[in-house]
């Protein structure tokens, strides 16, 4: 090691070191989370158990933000870690007079070594320039990441210029985008991302809608729309453009006929190639999203498990999340997509865990929500992530178990706790994985909220706006979307709002349990959705890879056999509508109380569209891969 490598090492350890000794504010809402000799960890039963730091090798600021380098031959990329080798494809990318801009990659790939590669233009010259790039100076190129086991890593993008020298330099290149959001009767929001600060621009028509001063990440209003009204967008950024197309909403309460998507739990499965695109099956996200757009769905709605997350990594987390928006784009251009939180959006503290059970000494981890929550929170960074509309809805704090009025101790619900409406239905998104604590056995030692369970808050925001809805005459049709069934039907018995059976499971808040359990709040959820609404239509979940259609009436049995709580009298069916089929490993149908309620169920991938048209919704599930209708049904 040179003596360079040296002091860079040693910096990152006074670094480290400094950062521990600053000594990060554990959150009241936590128990048995403290510092010994400048170490953070986990005390239970005497023994600490310390942080876990991760360093890992592939992470947004490396792959997604390379430094660039003109060569003679081309470009260098710098992946600035020695550690990150394999191969690139490359090609060029055409956005004129093309809907769906992607590379086309040359026949050819280069070899990453220490974090290097070289990608030569000299061979993309004649007959391959379909761009033009000799004449303009300018390229568009696209890359795809493999790393030196054949797993792909990343595809991105980069703007290229000539210098005065001749040689390509990075010029302002988007990262990500332009994605359509938030879309209403007269406006919406237009996001992207560049990786230089620079003045970004949407053109509509003669109308010019602008960032107000340089940056990064972009989000533009767009206002004074037409309803139901088509336009085309150009996204000018520096001396680049673009051009797409979005068309706004009907007015509110319009009772005119449209479709919409939805889908949930699209992490890596198994297979290899794209469907395991670094956190994503981008095999199957992708045929969603062309399918939704083929269908001309309005929305598409997916909730929950966008990847394959648990990280205590935020930048790594961040080019997941990143592969998951690439593969959404060609849909998400043009319509607008309304994403939720799944348990594997987790972002973590991990704790190494060991000790004695009997006479064998064993290795485990403890996982919470990491803190900061205002800077590291798996809430936090997911929304830093999309743009989302932002309810009224905090956070925790304030609760009757808010341990501390004075301080936030809580993560925030921006952002992952919202409401919108389209023409005549209302969407709520709930989040069930809210100050999620994965180590569920350990959450009476370091407190935290179990998979599946709506705590106090987002409780009663949930009874505040069923209530609007249902005074609401524009409205006609509620769907709630949570990515945690409340029945569940494969895989996820021992979790989701079961549980086997144990009513036990609760949140703990500093160091003290809740009142109610996951069944009495699974309870509190259905009596809002069913008794308190006539407009409810049904439960959209996920978490469960497969797809399932359940009706459960007074004659299911719901409750374990020896519950002596009170029991719920519903006053109509309820719905639940699972569909975890975007490509996650399926899960095969178990035996629970209420199997026989399952009217349908499949492991094929499912896309499921509603079509509402006045008073009715009829909703069709079809295979995106092989274009089989599942099945066909009217909700009312």
């Amino acid at each position: 090691m040179n003596t360079y490598r040296h002091l860079t090492v040693l910096l990152l350890l006074l670094l480290g070191f400094n950062q521990q000794a600053q000594k990060i504010k554990v959150p009241k809402s936590y128990s048995n989370i403290k510092y010994k000799k400048g170490v953070l960890g986990i005390v239970d039963k005497k023994i600490f158990h310390p942080e876990e730091i991760s360093h890992p090798i592939y992470t947004y600021s490396n792959i997604a933000e390379p430094v660039v380098k003109g060569t003679e031959k081309g470009i260098e990329l710098d992946f600035k870690n020695e550690k990150i080798n394999g191969k690139i494809s490359y090609g060029l990318i055409k956005v004129d007079n093309v809907k769906y801009p992607g590379p086309v990659f040359f026949k050819k790939t280069v070899s990453v070594k220490n974090g290097k590669v070289e990608i030569p233009f000299t061979i993309l010259k004649g007959k391959y320039d379909f761009i033009n790039w000799e004449q303009t100076g300018k390229v568009r190129l696209g890359f795809r990441y493999i790393n030196e086991k054949g797993k792909i890593i990343y595809d991105g993008r980069l703007n290229l210029k000539k210098d005065k020298n001749g040689r390509f330099q990075e010029d302002i290149s988007l990262i990500e985008g332009p994605f359509v959001n938030q879309v209403t009767d007269n406006n919406l929001v237009i996001s992207f991302k560049t990786n230089k600060n620079v003045i970004g621009q949407i053109r509509i028509g003669d109308q010019v809608y602008s960032d107000v001063v340089p940056v990064k990440n972009h989000e533009i209003n767009i206002t004074g729309l037409k309803p139901q009204t088509s336009y085309n967008y150009t996204l000018l950024y520096d001396d680049w453009k673009e051009t797409y197309q979005f068309t706004t909403a009907p007015k509110k309460g319009c009772r005119s006929k449209f479709t919409f998507a939805y889908a949930s739990d699209s992490r890596a499965g198994q297979g290899g190639g794209e469907r395991d695109l670094f956190g994503v099956n981008a095999y199957v996200l992708k045929k969603m999203m062309m399918f939704a757009g083929y269908r001309n769905a309005a929305f598409f709605q997916f909730t929950g498990d966008l990847i394959t997350g648990y990280n205590s990594s935020n930048d790594k987390q961040n080019l997941q999340l990143l592969n998951w928006k690439h593969t959404a784009g060609n849909y998400w251009h043009y319509r607008p997509v309304y994403v939720a939180m799944g348990n594997h959006e987790s972002v973590e503290r991990i704790f190494k865990r060991s000790g004695y059970k009997g006479n064998s000494f064993y290795f485990g981890h403890l996982f919470v929500d990491k803190f900061p929550f205002d800077k590291y929170s798996a809430e936090k960074t997911f929304a830093d992530n999309f743009t989302l509309p932002v309810s009224d809805l905090k956070s925790e704090d304030g609760s009757k178990y808010d341990p501390s009025k004075k301080t936030v101790d809580f993560p925030p619900y921006k952002e992952t706790v919202y409401d919108y409406t389209y023409g005549n239905v209302a969407m709520i998104v709930l989040n069930s994985n809210y100050w999620y604590a994965s180590s569920t056995a350990d959450i009476p030692v370091t407190s935290g909220n179990p998979h599946g369970y709506i705590m106090d808050n987002q409780l009663r925001w949930l009874k505040k706006t069923i209530k609007k809805y249902e005074a609401d005459q524009d409205i006609d049709h509620i769907f709630v979307t949570v990515h945690t069934p409340a029945f569940p039907n494969a895989g996820h018995l021992d979790d989701d709002m079961w549980y086997n059976g144990n009513n036990d499971i609760r949140p703990y808040i500093a160091g003290k349990p809740v009142d109610k359990g996951i069944i009495e709040r699974r309870d509190e959820i259905l009596d809002i959705l069913v008794n308190k609404s006539d407009k409810f239509v049904a439960l959209l979940c996920g978490d469960e890879h497969n797809y399932s259609r359940l009706k459960i009436d007074n004659n299911a049995q719901i409750y374990p056999k020896d519950w002596t709580g009170d029991k719920i009298k519903l006053k109509r069916p309820f719905i639940q509508i699972t569909n975890g089929s975007a490509g996650a490993p399926y899960y095969a149908l178990e035996d629970t109380p209420w199997r026989k309620y399952v009217k349908k169920f499949s492991t094929l991938h499912a896309l499921m569209l509603f079509t509402v048209e006045g008073q009715h919704i009829d909703m069709e599930v079809v295979n995106p891969d092989t274009f089989e209708v599942i099945e066909k049904v009217r909700l009312r």
